[in-house]
């Protein structure tokens, strides 16, 4: 297996997904085994890989306790492969497809313009004609903080707020930011601008005063 399958392995992309939504805590087996549903051989397996390689460390128990895990900042690649995790499995997968899924009708764009120092993940969503009903918002963002084991801090704007947006404000997306739904990509329709509709009742108008043959 060559090491960009490894690290791409389902068994590899869970424990790395819950072990960098809190990297400096460590956690036993057992727990890892417990919060990616995976079988508990599996998760021995690959935790001797990942400490192996230098991307996971071993905390040694003390008196009854299990031994732990916890990310190796000390880690050659570190930066890299926290980079990698949050664009992919950790973070912008499942938030992708939780947006395509429940909100295709109505989310336009979408970036994760970054985390802070607790792992809390930032996301600005850009809504169409349609807007995203805030409940059911609420309560897909909640689900999926669970799974992913990280919190959201989610904003939600229209597109024409989000073309108004200037380099000063906050919410402006940085070239480090990742945007996760483009375009094109959902079946979501951009509202229709106060010159379209103008131009439309210019054309109808037009068409009516026309005299008939």
């Amino acid at each position: 297996m060559s090491a960009a399958d490894f690290l791409f392995a389902p068994e590899v992309q869970k424990l790395l997904m819950i072990s960098y939504a809190a990297p400096d805590q460590p956690r036993s087996s057992s727990e890892l085994a417990q919060r990616s549903k995976l079988a508990p051989d599996d998760v021995a397996r690959t935790l001797e890989h990942l400490v192996g390689s230098g991307i996971l460390q071993r905390h040694k128990p003390e008196a009854e306790e299990a031994e732990t895990f916890s990310i190796d900042r000390a880690f050659i690649f570190h930066d890299e492969l926290r980079s990698i995790a949050l664009k992919s499995f950790a973070a912008a997968e499942p938030v992708r497809a939780m947006l395509r899924a429940k909100f295709k009708g109505s989310v336009v764009r979408a970036f994760v313009l970054g985390e802070d120092k607790d792992g809390t993940l930032e996301l600005l969503v850009v809504h169409g004609q349609s807007i995203p009903d805030e409940a059911t918002m609420a309560a897909a963002c909640q689900k999926l903080s669970k799974n992913i084991h990280r919190h959201l801090k989610v904003h939600v704007i229209s597109n024409a707020r989000f073309n108004g947006l200037t380099l000063r404000d906050a919410l402006m997306p940085k070239p480090a930011a990742l945007e996760i739904i483009k375009l094109g990509d959902t079946k979501a329709q951009l509202p229709v601008e106060r010159g379209g509709l103008l131009q439309s009742a210019k054309k109808k108008l037009a068409t009516l005063a026309r005299p008939s043959a």
